[in-house]
C-alpha cells in the first residue's frame, strides 16, 4: 500500500470555500491513499468527506462546481424537483455534477433515491448508459416501475424478466450485473454511471461477494453511487473505491430521520405497551422496570412456555393462548381501532408469516369498493397465468386475504402474487401485511407501523438476538415521510432482557461494514473461461474489500508495535 498524505478539516457549513483549502496533516507514514475534508451541517446533521488519489485533477470550475472538498452546483440541474431538497441531496447531487462517485449514507425513507434518479437524469442528458442495481428481484421491478414513469427509455434485467435489454436506463440485480461483466458485455463499454442500491448488503454472507466482485470488475471510467443505509465505516468505504479505480469517492452522511420513530415493547401474554424510546431518542427507564415486572409476575406460565423449547415457545406465545385470541391478533386489531395502519408484521420465518395471516381470519379491514378493487386487480393479474395455474393452493388462498386488507410476502411466493402484494400495498389496499426480513431490503413501502414478532432470528449458527442494523433497516419502515408525524414500532418478546440488549438493539450505533470476500468455484471457473484473460484470482484477492480492510489492520498493528518498542 503506496504511502500517502492524509488530510482532514471539520467545518460549520457558513465557512467559506477559502476556509475549506485548509488541512491538518495526519500521519503521512500511515494514510491510505487520499484526502478527506469533512463539513457539517447543523440544521440536519450533514457530514461531508472525499478521499482522492495524489495528483487527481482539480480543474474545475470553481464558481460552478466549488471545490472537492465543498461541492456545490450552480449550473443548470439535470433535474427538477417539486419540493426542498434535504441539505445532505443538495451536497450529493453537487457530487455528482462534478462526475466523482459518492456514497450516500442515510436511514430508511431519508431521501436517497432522489439522488439515484438525479444520477439518471444525468445519463440521459449527457447521452450515456446507466446501471440501476438492487439486492432483490422485487426491488428491482419496484424501481423499473418507478422509473418508467419518470424515464422513457428503462429497461430490466433479473432472473425472471426481461424487458427491453437494450435500454439507456437498465434495472437489474447485482448479479446480472456481474454477469455482464465476467462475458465482457458490450454494453459496459457505453455505460457512464452505476447505481449500487443498499451496497450495505455487501455484508452479507453468502452473497456479499457478489457486490465486491462487480465493483473490482467496473472499468475505471465508470462512475458508481453507491446507496446505503447507515454504516459506521464509509469513509474506509470510500478510501477503497479511491485505491482501487484512481478516482475520487465522496461521502456524504447524515443520521437525519426525517419521521421520528417511537418504539414499544408488548410483553408476550401481557395486557399493553411499554414506550421504551421516545421520538426525542430518550430511553425511558421507567417504562422499562415496569416491563420486567410484568415477566416477574407470571413465573409460571413463563417456565410453561420455555419447557416447549423455543420453537414451541413461540407458537404458544404468537400463536394463540387458552382464550384462542393470539397476542399477534390482539395488537393488529388494536392498531387498527387507533388508525395506525397500515402495518407491517415482520417474521424471520415463512411459515411463521402464513400462518400469522391465516389467524387474522375474524379481521376485515376493507370497505365493499375496496373489495371490488382488489378482485378485479386479482383476476387482470392473473390472467396471464394458464388455467391450471391459477387453481394453484398458493393462488386461490390469496384473493380471500387480500379481499380483508391482509398480504402475506415472503421469498416462497410466486413473483406474480409477490409484485401484486406489492402493488396493492402501495395503493393502500392492504391494511396489514405479514412479511419477512427482505422485504425491509430497499423497498419503498413505508408504513404507519412495523411490528416485530420476535427479538430473535437463526442466522444459520445460532438463534441470536437481532443487531442494531438489522433492526434500523426494519424499523425504518414506519413512519411515512409528508403523511405521518411519527412511526409506531411495537417490539413483541416472551422472555425478560437485559435494558443493555434492548439499548443496544434500538439505540445502538450501526454496524460497520466488514467484507465477506471469498474466492468461489463459481469465480475461478469464470475468470478461467468467461474473463478473456482480462483478470486473474490474485488481481481479485488484491483488489477485494477484505484485502484492503486486512492491509489497513496490519498497518495499525504494525504503528502500535513501533509505539510500545520506543
Amino acid at each position: 500500500m503506496e504511502e500517502v498524505e492524509n488530510t482532514s478539516k471539520r467545518k460549520a457549513p457558513e465557512l467559506d470555500s477559502e476556509d475549506s483549502s485548509a488541512a491538518a496533516v495526519m500521519n503521512g507514514h500511515q494514510s491510505l491513499p487520499g484526502s478527506a475534508a469533512k463539513r457539517q451541517n447543523l440544521a440536519r446533521s450533514c457530514i461531508h468527506e472525499v478521499a482522492a488519489p495524489n495528483g487527481y485533477d482539480l480543474s474545475k470550475d470553481e464558481a460552478v462546481h466549488g471545490t472537492l472538498s465543498n461541492p456545490v452546483f450552480n449550473g443548470d440541474m439535470a433535474k427538477t424537483y417539486p419540493f426542498q431538497l434535504d441539505p445532505f441531496q443538495t451536497v450529493s447531487i453537487a457530487c455528482l455534477e462534478r462526475n466523482e462517485s459518492v456514497l450516500v449514507s442515510a436511514h430508511t425513507s431519508a431521501g436517497k433515491t432522489a439522488i439515484a434518479e438525479y444520477a439518471i437524469a444525468m445519463s440521459f442528458r449527457d447521452k450515456q448508459r446507466v446501471i440501476y442495481t438492487s439486492p432483490l428481484k422485487a426491488l428491482s421491478n419496484q424501481k423499473y416501475r418507478e422509473l418508467s414513469q419518470e424515464f422513457s427509455d428503462v429497461g430490466l434485467m433479473t432472473g425472471d424478466v426481461t424487458l427491453q435489454p437494450n435500454a439507456t436506463c437498465l434495472v437489474m440485480t447485482t448479479e446480472i450485473l456481474r454477469g455482464m461483466l465476467y462475458r465482457g458485455s458490450e454494453v459496459i463499454k457505453e455505460v457512464g454511471w452505476v447505481i449500487f442500491d443498499e451496497i450495505h448488503y455487501m455484508k452479507d454472507r453468502e452473497r456479499g461477494v457478489v457486490w465486491e466482485e462487480s465493483i473490482v470488475f467496473l472499468p475505471p471510467a465508470i462512475k458508481m453511487v453507491f446507496l446505503s443505509a447507515t454504516m459506521s465505516n464509509a469513509t474506509e468505504f470510500a478510501e477503497w473505491i479511491c485505491n482501487l479505480h484512481k478516482q475520487p469517492c465522496h461521502v456524504v452522511y447524515t443520521d437525519f430521520r426525517p419521521t421520528p420513530l417511537q418504539h414499544y415493547v408488548f410483553p408476550i401474554g401481557g395486557s399493553g405497551l411499554y414506550l421504551v424510546v421516545d421520538e426525542n431518542g430518550q430511553f425511558r427507564e421507567d417504562n422499562f422496570l415496569k416491563l420486567q415486572d410484568t415477566f416477574a409476575k407470571q413465573p409460571s406460565q413463563l417456565d410453561g412456555k420455555k419447557s416447549g423449547g423455543p420453537k414451541a415457545s413461540g407458537r404458544i406465545a404468537k400463536g394463540g393462548n387458552a382464550s384462542g385470541t393470539s397476542d399477534i391478533y390482539r395488537i393488529v386489531k388494536m392498531i387498527m381501532e387507533r388508525k395506525f395502519q397500515p402495518v407491517i408484521i415482520f417474521s424471520f420465518s415463512r411459515r411463521e408469516c402464513e400462518h400469522h395471516a391465516m389467524s387474522m381470519s375474524k379481521l376485515d379491514f376493507n370497505t365493499e369498493e375496496e373489495k371490488d378493487s382488489i378482485e378485479q386487480v386479482f383476476r387482470s393479474a392473473i390472467f396471464c397465468l394458464s388455467e391450471e395455474d391459477r387453481g394453484l393452493p398458493a393462488i386461490e388462498l390469496m384473493l380471500p386475504l387480500l379481499k380483508r386488507g391482509i398480504a402475506v410476502h415472503h421469498s416462497g411466493l410466486l413473483p406474480i402474487i409477490k409484485e401484486l402484494v406489492e402493488l396493492l400495498f402501495q395503493e393502500g389496499l392492504v391494511k396489514a401485511l405479514f412479511a419477512t426480513e427482505t422485504f425491509a431490503m430497499g423497498l419503498n413501502m413505508p408504513a404507519k407501523t412495523v411490528v416485530f414478532t420476535s427479538v430473535k432470528k437463526w442466522d444459520g449458527d445460532s438463534n441470536r438476538f437481532i443487531g442494531s442494523g438489522e433492526y434500523i433497516q426494519m424499523s425504518g419502515r414506519a413512519g411515512r415521510r409528508g403523511k405521518d408525524e411519527r412511526g409506531i414500532c411495537v417490539i413483541m418478546i416472551d422472555e425478560q432482557m437485559e435494558m443493555s440488549v434492548i439499548k443496544d438493539m434500538v439505540l445502538g450505533k450501526p454496524a460497520p461494514l466488514i467484507s465477506t470476500f471469498r474466492l468461489s468455484y463459481y469465480t475461478i471457473l469464470n475468470l478461467l473461461s468467461r474473463a478473456e484473460g482480462q483478470f486473474t484470482a490474485e488481481h481479485v484477492i488484491r483488489n477485494s474489500f477484505h484485502q484492503f480492510q486486512y492491509e489497513k489492520v496490519c498497518i495499525n498493528l504494525k504503528d502500535a508495535f513501533y509505539d510500545i518498542s520506543f
